[in-house]
């Protein structure tokens, strides 16, 4: 898919007042994670946002 596809959508949300993630992976490769280091930093960005997403409150109670 062509980057200009997530930047309108994010635009839109923008535009919306929505609040959004956007996250565009300028490195190449047909993969989008042509080595181990790129994947390791892409598998990291996903599990970042879903714990968030999943548990947007710290755990343990701290502030």
């Amino acid at each position: 898919m062509h980057p200009a596809h997530g930047r309108k959508a994010a635009a839109k949300l923008a535009a919306l007042g929505q609040t959004y993630s956007y996250f565009e992976n300028i490195d190449g490769g047909h993969s989008a994670a042509a080595n181990l280091v790129e994947r390791a930093r892409q598998l990291a960005l996903e599990y970042t946002y879903a714990s968030r997403r999943l548990c947007p409150e710290p755990l343990g109670g701290a502030p």
